[in-house]
């Protein structure tokens, strides 16, 4: 009956009954206690009605406060968060009318608007992706044009990020490491004698040759650095000898010029999160218990200005040392057999370190999979200071501590879909992670967290949902 009438005449009829109620309340100790005045005397009795009116009162208002955080407050916060993810992150989303059903009109006019919004984005979408092919289509010929330069290529920033790198580039810099978008270019080449060939760069002297060794292995590559002339920065052209890619394998251009312009400088909580670089990783594992179990398998993609830079991955089968339990191999689908021949952990977590390095590592409950990392670090000599994002804190900030924040849960919340097969494996839920992470990025900011200071400081405020994940 209630839905029928107006929402303004609901809240009126809400702190009607609230006020009736209470005065019921006392009335009723009032008189409970002046029966007992008989018995134990006028000032006994009235201490009695004044107990008993004051848990009175406090009842009715409990009462109240859960039928309104039922039927207002948490609605509210509900149409709140699905506006936000349809605006920022273009999910479509619905609203639960019978849940608002005490909130009068609200809930059809949000899908009204949403619904509207729609429209338009479906418009604007084909625009955008009428652009988008035309931009991916020239982006494959000049990728295409570079394959044809005998020389890998890597653009570098004032600050030494690398900006713009080839396929050749590509399997140059991965004889030394994954190739990472911003990262360091000392991470792959010698420092000091890359330092020292770029300070011979000037505007008279505007290419230098060296040869350069590579921070692991022996490797030494015969590098060409050339200052830009209309961007700041330089060019490093690496011999083609150098390059173990084949004539009809994929060469993929992997680029972000907004590295150019970054401030590197910035104190670390004062960045704006849309310009950090990040490391989105997963374990799958013996068991549930860190101290006692092993690693079975990493996974991690990255995700630089807000994007998963394609290509940039760790997709690492792990020797745990021992027999994998059944019960645990029946979740992720990893066997004995399957890593008889990969890596030992203290291998495949020391090259993780590197792929992370300089970067801010997100995972999907953090403290389970980075209490193994801290394990195996002890013994290796590594640190793992790197700042930590956990994606069941930033959904809790988005969308209410109440809600359901396992992976699952998030994506649907998000739109994303999770194909069955890669579900449990470990750079298949990295990858549904960072999915989640890119989405959320715009949510955060639209609430006004956008420095990543500031959003530490509201995850803070939700820290037991991880513990009862635990």
């Amino acid at each position: 009956m209630l839905t029928t009438f107006s929402l303004r005449l609901r809240i009126f009829l809400l702190f009607l009954g609230l006020t009736a109620v209470t005065w019921g309340a006392v009335s009723l100790s009032l008189y409970v206690g002046f029966l007992r005045t008989e018995v134990t005397g006028v000032g006994s009795g009235f201490l009695f009605a004044g107990i008993l009116a004051n848990f009175g009162t406090l009842a009715v208002f409990a009462l109240f406060w859960l039928l309104f955080d039922e039927n207002v407050a948490k609605p509210i916060e509900r149409i709140a968060a699905a506006m936000r993810t349809r605006a920022h992150a273009g999910v479509e989303v619905s609203v639960d009318h019978h849940e608002a059903r005490y909130l009068g009109d609200l809930a059809p006019a949000v899908s009204a608007v949403t619904g509207e919004l729609s429209k338009v984005s479906d418009g604007a979408e084909d625009i955008v992706a009428e652009e988008t092919a035309r931009l991916n289509a020239e982006r494959a010929h000049l990728a295409l044009l570079l394959t044809e330069i005998p020389v890998a290529i890597v653009l570098v920033s004032p600050t030494h990020q690398i900006m713009l790198y080839d396929g050749q580039a590509a399997d140059v810099l991965g004889q030394v490491h994954v190739p990472r978008l911003s990262a360091s270019i000392f991470d792959y080449f010698s420092e000091d004698e890359l330092r020292k060939a770029c300070e011979q760069l000037t505007d008279k002297r505007r290419e230098v040759e060296a040869d350069v060794h590579g921070t692991r292995g022996n490797l030494t590559f015969k590098l060409r650095l050339k200052k830009l002339s209309q961007a700041s920065g330089y060019m490093i052209l690496i011999d083609n000898t150098s390059a173990r890619i084949a004539p009809d394998a994929a060469r993929p251009l992997i680029y972000d010029f907004d590295l150019e312009v970054q401030d590197s400088e910035r104190a670390f909580e004062n960045r704006p999160l849309q310009e950090m670089s990040f490391t989105v990783f997963d374990t799958e594992t013996t068991g549930l218990m860190p101290n006692k179990d092993e690693i079975v398998q990493i996974g991690a993609v990255r995700v630089v200005n807000g994007r998963i830079v394609p290509g940039e991955e760790v997709d690492q089968l792990v020797n745990p040392g021992r027999p994998i339990p059944l019960a645990s191999s029946k979740v992720h689908g990893i066997t004995d057999e399957m890593v008889t021949d990969a890596p030992e952990a203290l291998d495949a977590v020391e090259d993780f370190h590197g792929f992370a390095r300089d970067s801010v590592i997100v995972a999907h409950n953090a403290p389970f999979d980075m209490a193994f990392l801290h394990r195996y670090g002890k013994v290796l000599g590594l640190d793992w200071d790197h700042p930590i994002l956990d994606t069941v804190l930033l959904s809790a900030v988005v969308f209410g501590a109440n809600e359901e924040h396992t992976l699952d849960a998030v994506c649907l919340r998000l739109g994303i879909k999770i194909r069955p097969e890669v579900r449990h494996t470990a750079l298949g839920d990295a990858e549904a992670t960072a999915e989640a992470f890119c989405k959320l990025l715009p949510i955060l900011a639209s609430r006004g967290y956008k420095t990543f200071g500031e959003v530490i400081q509201e995850t803070r405020k939700h820290g037991r949902l991880l513990k009862d994940m635990n």
